[in-house]
This record gives structure tokens, C-alpha cells and sequence, in this order.
């Protein structure tokens, strides 16, 4: 039996692990869930959001599935997402995005994967107050970095039969930083003579995706672009309540909704589970459970096929009701 670290969150967060949890039993799968919490609740009782026991717990276990926490703006605690990135050195954020039967979007046929270097760039976190008027951050790009997401990007590629890579940077103004990402992108390619290679500005990129999402197949960027039009794909297919995320370093793997906690609507039975469910789908195929990987796909894709969706998306199933319908299906 598997073990695997389950990250309830806050938020909406333990209602849609809840709902993922029971759709894994009802596919037959065994694992044995090292459960733990994290987030604003945990500050009360343990003083900090991500105690030393959850990151503990991953590397135990190798294997993380966690669903959403809270991240203050502009004051608070750091991000809980962006430690654990940092402290299991999860380099690749993966996000494929492609179209769900039965949620309306203005386009069809997407297909699109983001692969976003997770580790540095503004998200490193060193920022200072230079005086009350002015507030600095410091934008790291590395060689070493920079090198093994493209590298990341390319073998994705060839191991999904994609055909090609799309780098996205904003090199022609910063010269250094985005160069030193877009140079190391270039040299990666040479690798890689069968995946064809493209470069875009950011700007560029943004705008097209609006236009013609349908030219991009792998689009490789640093970590603060990958951020943002990660969120663009995942708009292009219905919205973040659909959109799948993973977090992969050479050790450990963390999968997770790209959606917040969603405070709002906590506790009222409303959340979409099916961002938290493809994630989970991903790490079952991680960890070898293909075949009730592809039963929980197919059985989420009959229920949306018939239109039983959460509001978020269009319908009036509640959590509960969604859920138990995809059960239904197994």
C-alpha cells in the first residue's frame, strides 16, 4: 500500500480533499494517507503555517497531495506554496491545460502545457525597504536553474509526444536575467533535434494566447510569467476550478489545484472539486496506478459529458452531488 501525504489546506480546501479521497477509495486504489494540516488554521494552535511535521511528512513519503492555502496579500505570512517549493526543491511547476467535455469556453481543441521554473526568479523572496518610499526585490536567475527546467520541458516533450517548446521571456529588456533564462533555452534545444523550439516575448505571448491559444503546444517560462499565464491557460479552458497542477523535483512530488482556498464559499458545499481530482489523477499515474487513474478520468469526463457541473462552471451540483456522481460512474 502506498503512503502519501495528504495537505488538507483551509479554506475550501478539506471539503474538495474530502471529495477526492472518497473518489480514490471508490476506484479500488489503497493508499494509506499520512494526513496533515497547513495554512491560516494552523497558525493559532502551532504559531507558524507550515510546520516542520508537514514537510517531514514529504519526505517520508516522497509523494504530496495537497489542496489549497491561504496566502495573505501584502502582509501576513509567506507563502505556504512557495516554502514548500523552496524547502523540497520542486523546480518544475507543471500545468497541462486542455478542454473539458461539457465546459463551455470561447475556444476549442486547447491543448497546452506550462512548464514554469518554481524556485527562483522574483519569488525567491529577498525584497527590503529601502526607506518609507521605496520597497526593492531582487530577481535571481541561475544557469543551474534555468538548465534543468528546460531540460524538464524538452524530455516532457518526447515523453508525451509533443512537438515542440515555446520559450517565454522578456529578454529584450531584461537583458541579463531573462537573457541568461532565454540562453539556456536555446543551448537546451540543441539537445533536442526532433522537438521544435520557438521564443516569444511574454507580452507577445499574452496577446496571442487570446487570439490563437491553439499555435502553443509547450510553453517554457520563468517562474513570476509562468504564474501569470498559467492562469491565462487556465482561463482559455473554463477557469481555475478545472485547472491541474503538479510540483516535481528529483526527489519529491507535490500535486495540487491551481485555485486558492476560496474562503468565501467554505463549509457551503459549493466547491468544485474536479481541479483537485485531475491533479490527483496525475499523481496516481506518478505512482504507477494507471489503470484507476484512467477509470476516475473516464468517469469524470461521463459526468460532465452529461452536464452535471458545479455553478463555477456553469451547472447547480453541489459538491456532494458532483461527487457522488463520479462515483455513480465507477
Amino acid at each position: 500500500m502506498t503512503k502519501i501525504t495528504l495537505i488538507k489546506g483551509d479554506g475550501i480546501g478539506p471539503e474538495i480533499t474530502d471529495a477526492v479521497v472518497k473518489i480514490i477509495e471508490a476506484a479500488g486504489v489503497k493508499i494509506d494517507w499520512d494526513v496533515q494540516t497547513a495554512g491560516a488554521d494552523v497558525i493559532e494552535k502551532e504559531g507558524v503555517p507550515l510546520p516542520d511535521r508537514v514537510l517531514e511528512s514529504v519526505k517520508r513519503n516522497k509523494i504530496a497531495l495537497k489542496s489549497p492555502v491561504t496566502t495573505p496579500i501584502g502582509k501576513g505570512f509567506r507563502s505556504v506554496n512557495v516554502q514548500l517549493r523552496k524547502e523540497l526543491d520542486l523546480y518544475a511547476n507543471l500545468r497541462p491545460c486542455y478542454n473539458l467535455p461539457g465546459v463551455k469556453t470561447r475556444y476549442e481543441n486547447i491543448d497546452i502545457v506550462v512548464v514554469r521554473e518554481n524556485t527562483e526568479d522574483l519569488y525567491a523572496g529577498i525584497e527590503r525597504q529601502v526607506d518609507e518610499n521605496t520597497a526593492e526585490s531582487i530577481k535571481i536567475i541561475t544557469r543551474s536553474a534555468s538548465t534543468r527546467i528546460a531540460e524538464f520541458a524538452f524530455d516532457y516533450a518526447v515523453k508525451n509526444n509533443r512537438k515542440e517548446v515555446c520559450v517565454v521571456t522578456k529578454a529584450n529588456i531584461c537583458k541579463l536575467s531573462d537573457g541568461l533564462f532565454l540562453e539556456c533555452a536555446r543551448e537546451t534545444a540543441k539537445k533536442y533535434p526532433d522537438i521544435s523550439f520557438k521564443e516569444i516575448l511574454v507580452d507577445n505571448c499574452c496577446m496571442q494566447l487570446v487570439q490563437n491559444p491553439n499555435q502553443f503546444d509547450i510553453l517554457l517560462l520563468p517562474n513570476l510569467y509562468g504564474d501569470i499565464v498559467s492562469d491565462i491557460c487556465a482561463g482559455l479552458i473554463g477557469g481555475l476550478g478545472i485547472a491541474q497542477g503538479a510540483n516535481i523535483g528529483k526527489d519529491y512530488a507535490v500535486f495540487e489545484p491551481v485555485h486558492g482556498s476560496a474562503p468565501d464559499i467554505a463549509g457551503q458545499d459549493k466547491a468544485n472539486p474536479t481541479a483537485m481530482l485531475m491533479s490527483a489523477i496525475e499523481m496516481l499515474n506518478f505512482t504507477g496506478e494507471n489503470k484507476a487513474a484512467s477509470r476516475i478520468k473516464n468517469a469524470l469526463l461521463k459526468t460532465l459529458e452529461e452536464g452535471i457541473k458545479t455553478a463555477d462552471i456553469g451547472g447547480s451540483a453541489s459538491c456532494s452531488e458532483f461527487t457522488n456522481a463520479i462515483i455513480a460512474k465507477l
